[in-house]
């Protein structure tokens, strides 16, 4: 019983810290979520619980503006990739040792919060778009199917494009929406995904969307820089801490 009341407090203050990043920088639900998570079970298992709550703040997220069937237009070729990258490498993350699948999420977890913490600026001329767009979300899609984690390198190469703030957001949802519902799927198929974890998933919506009203009630009193900072620096502390586990 102790146990049980312990690991349900755990899931709702995970999504809470994870809906609460969302909410202050508009993304980052998935990864702080899968790598809280991370520390007490097996990635496969905590992408599974991830699907529902990831599903529903995205598709907010990607209806939440103007442009819905140009992005998708225009970037269904990424979005293909994402999804076929995502399936084949959701094999991965069922079948590897969940020690390693772990290390990996670590790794993947580093390299996006070192990115970020250093953001290079660079812009992907148009006329390479076309033939970037499918590569960049083969490999978003590999890297999500593998770790659970959405946003290498579908996040850098949207911002490189030159797009305004609003039309990056909707992009961002639509990557990160196909990105959820390919990962469910491949999970799915390689038996990783089971009815009974849709309880628990549906669950953790209200937490993760308490976290984001709050987070945006924070964002407008603090400074989004500072706090992306320190999001940042607990991603590295956290990737660090899920790399090592294979050596210690």
């Amino acid at each position: 019983m102790h146990d049980a009341i312990s690991y349900l407090l755990f899931l709702v203050g995970t999504f809470l810290a994870a809906g609460v990043v969302k909410g202050v920088t508009g993304m980052g639900l998935p990864t702080v979520a899968m790598g809280l998570l991370g520390t007490v079970m097996p990635p496969a298992s905590a992408a599974a619980i991830l699907v529902i709550p990831s599903f529903v703040t995205n598709v907010w997220q990607l209806f939440y503006g103007p442009s819905i069937v140009q992005l998708i237009r225009r970037f269904w070729p990424m979005m293909l990739g994402i999804i076929l990258g995502t399936v084949g490498g959701a094999a991965l993350l069922v079948r590897v040792d969940p020690v390693w699948s772990g290390c990996w999420l670590g790794v993947a977890l580093m390299v996006y919060a070192g990115y970020a913490l250093i953001a290079p600026a660079f812009s992907v001329p148009a006329a390479l778009e076309r033939r970037l767009s499918p590569l960049v979300g083969l490999i978003t899609g590999l890297v999500t199917g593998a770790t659970g984690v959405f946003v290498m390198p579908a996040v850098p190469y949207l911002g490189s494009l030159n797009m305004n703030r609003e039309e990056l957001i909707q992009a961002l949802g639509l990557s990160f929406t196909t990105s959820t519902i390919a990962l469910a799927a491949g999970l799915f198929a390689h038996g990783a995904f089971q009815v009974s974890q849709l309880g628990t998933s549906a669950m953790a919506i209200v937490p993760a969307l308490i976290g984001m009203w709050a987070g945006q009630y924070v964002r407008m009193r603090i400074s989004p820089k500072r706090f992306r900072q320190c999001f940042l620096f607990f991603l590295i502390a956290l990737g660090l801490e899920l790399a090592s586990r294979p050596f210690l």
